[in-house]
């Protein structure tokens, strides 16, 4: 049996879906690597506003995102276009200021995590709109803030945990159970 016929350890998706909100996201690598973790969660993937980069067909296959085609993907003009068209799901933003811990943001299935750019993280005013919707990843030392990427991975990941789909695994190929 070769690698790529080895079972995986598998979990159910989260339901209603966690969704992923990048706004405006600069580097493409780092979309691209949340755009695989959204594949492999089946979480939906939002992108709003101005991107750093170009997410056509060509660019995505340049890239080599050869699982691209497996993203929900979503493109909304702004965080408040977001909002209106999912009006049931719940903020989760995340900053390198924010004073409470990720571990504490009580996470619910349909919850939106909103994360920012990569040079700035989000803007003032969207932090000052949901101020006790804001959470960060603590960090022991002096770094400035976590790669967005990273970032996601481990928030993600804790959400599932916190919503109870991983307390059900499997090995299998089938990835729906």
């Amino acid at each position: 049996m070769s690698s790529n016929d080895t079972p995986r350890l598998r979990c159910a998706p989260v339901t209603p879906p966690l969704r992923i909100v990048l706004v405006e996201p600069e580097i493409p690598q780092n979309t691209g690597n949340i755009g695989r973790l959204s594949a492999a969660t089946q979480s939906p993937l939002h992108l709003v506003g101005r991107l750093g980069f170009r997410i056509d067909e060509h660019a995505v296959r340049r890239a080599g995102l050869d699982y691209w085609h497996l993203v929900e993907l979503t493109q909304h003009l702004t965080l408040d276009h977001f909002v209106h068209a999912h009006p049931s799901a719940r903020l989760r933003l995340f900053s390198a200021t924010a004073e409470r811990s990720y571990l504490d943001a009580g996470f619910q299935p349909g919850d939106a995590l909103v994360f920012g750019k990569e040079s700035v993280g989000l803007a003032p005013d969207i932090l000052e709109r949901y101020p006790d919707d804001v959470f960060g990843i603590p960090t022991a030392g002096p770094v400035r803030s976590l790669n967005l990427a990273n970032a996601v991975g481990i928030v993600l990941y804790e959400a599932m945990r916190q919503t109870g789909t991983l307390s059900s695994t499997w090995r299998g190929d089938d990835a729906r159970r």
